[in-house]
């Protein structure tokens, strides 16, 4: 990382921002073009959660090649200056990378769905096995993660 006064490497601190993140993207690659995807997602011990639809070119993707990348970003805020080189932004941000390992059997399923739904409310809810069915969830095992931070405006 260039800026490394800029850098994040307290896992408590990166989770955190992981932790008030309302969404993420999801970075694939497609026959070597790049492919982003926004979505909501679950967070546990450098383990990021998805559900999906049964098809899409997400999951036909995926399929081909599961390594993938994962941004985080929050606290987001513009910089303004007195001239256009002076803008900046303020932020919180957290990238990992790992692969993208299908959730096969019910309780694998019903767990992620657990995980998933923590992230926005404190709500419990059970998911049966008509619920699950048609769903597609897969985890994200992240082996490299980093964060970086500028300070808002």
């Amino acid at each position: 990382m260039r800026r490394k006064d800029r850098q994040i490497t307290d896992m408590t601190e990166i989770e955190a921002i992981i932790g008030r993140c309302r969404y993420c993207r999801l970075g694939l690659s497609h026959d070597n073009r790049p492919y982003i995807v926004p979505m909501s997602f679950g967070y546990r011990s450098k383990s990021v959660y998805f559900h999906s639809a049964g098809e899409g070119l997400k999951l036909d993707i995926l399929r081909k090649n599961p390594v993938v990348c994962v941004e985080f970003d929050t606290d987001c805020t513009i910089k303004i200056g007195e001239k256009a080189c002076n803008w900046g932004f303020g932020y919180q941000s957290v990238i990992g990378s790992g692969n993208a390992l299908f959730l096969e059997t019910p309780a694998e399923k019903k767990a992620a769905l657990a995980i998933i739904m923590a992230q926005y409310t404190t709500e419990q809810f059970c998911f049966s096995d008509a619920d699950i069915r048609h769903v597609v969830v897969f985890r994200v095992d992240m082996d490299e993660i980093c964060g970086k931070k500028a300070p808002p405006a």
